[in-house]
């Protein structure tokens, strides 16, 4: 959990969603904005606990607090009527909480800027204030109830709707992904699986999404890498091909697609991948050889010397 800013009244009017996957209950919180890093305090998660949006003439306390709430029993319902009752500035607010069991509630103040407005749903929420027109936040809502998929690519789904009936009156700027998982671990460095954020861009959208596909490629590599400390050649070399496959352009991707080769005796098959890495980076072919004494690299003398021979 992140901790709350020091300025509780930022603007950051905007359209967003909060929601659960059925399937895995994982939760996630999604927005778009025309100001900078709305992600900074818009956003908030916690594994085993539910996910907040707190957003217009934001009060940043709502997130800690709001997941306080809900973590000590709360419903979003109860909590969300805690949280505006105790706050003097309660008509500019607009607030919306999910918790682990897929429950979601929403308030939008009477002062929030038109148009504004926001549609509570099965395991979801989406919330919008100052937008061009009042079609957005149920575009949102049609968008995410017929998507299917993971949820980090459904919200975005939810994202684009919005913006394609015509989004923040005043165009776009920033944006931002958070997805936790349904239940704690105890670890809290595994509790979130998507945080991305566009902090300053001309299509915040656009990036995100390439963001959240970069974020899937290294998903596949860490798995990679992961089979790869364990001898696991093969799980190693399906990950770091399916890495490569999100990703082709990228280089390390390539490189080591090409080491899990060469480790299962494919050298042969290895050497257009590796020729390739080290035109774009010698350094690659510096590498190589380093990776001999941790045994992360597993080929006989002649196939390193075949390697390194690679113009």
């Amino acid at each position: 959990m992140r901790p709350f800013s020091c300025m509780p009244n930022r603007l950051a009017h905007t359209y967003s969603i909060v929601a659960i996957d059925p399937e895995t209950g994982d939760m996630g919180v999604a927005v778009q904005s025309h100001w900078f890093s709305v992600g900074s305090v818009v956003t908030w998660g916690e594994a085993g606990v539910g996910v907040v949006a707190t957003q217009s003439l934001v009060n940043a306390s709502f997130g800690p607090k709001g997941l306080e709430l809900m973590r000590g029993g709360r419903s979003p319902k109860a909590a969300v009527a805690k949280l505006i009752s105790a706050d003097e500035g309660r008509d500019f607010r607009q607030l919306a909480l999910l918790d682990s069991q897929g429950r979601a509630a929403a308030y939008t103040g009477s002062k929030c800027t038109q148009c504004a407005g926001h549609v509570v749903g099965d395991g979801y929420s989406v919330q919008a204030n100052l937008m061009l027109n009042d079609k957005v936040w149920p575009a949102m809502s049609e968008a995410f109830g017929r998507s299917t998929g993971p949820l980090a690519e459904r919200m975005l789904l939810a994202l684009e709707a919005a913006e394609a009936v015509g989004g923040d009156i005043r165009g776009r700027q920033s944006a931002a992904l958070l997805v936790v998982r349904g239940k704690a671990t105890g670890k809290a460095w595994e509790g979130v699986l998507v945080d991305l954020r566009v902090e300053d861009h001309p299509e915040p959208l656009f990036e995100l999404s390439r963001l959240l596909k970069v974020h899937r490629a290294y998903g596949h590599m860490d798995d990679g890498d992961l089979a790869l400390e364990k001898g696991e050649m093969q799980e190693a070399m399906r990950q770091y091909s399916a890495a490569e496959e999100l990703f082709p352009e990228n280089e390390e991707m390539m490189f080591w697609h090409a080491v899990g080769l060469a480790n299962s005796d494919r050298v042969k098959d290895s050497l257009p991948l590796f020729r390739t890495v080290f035109r774009k980076n010698p350094n690659w072919k510096v590498l190589l050889p380093r990776l001999l004494p941790n045994g992360l690299l597993k080929v006989r003398p002649e196939d390193l010397e075949r390697i390194q021979r690679l113009r």
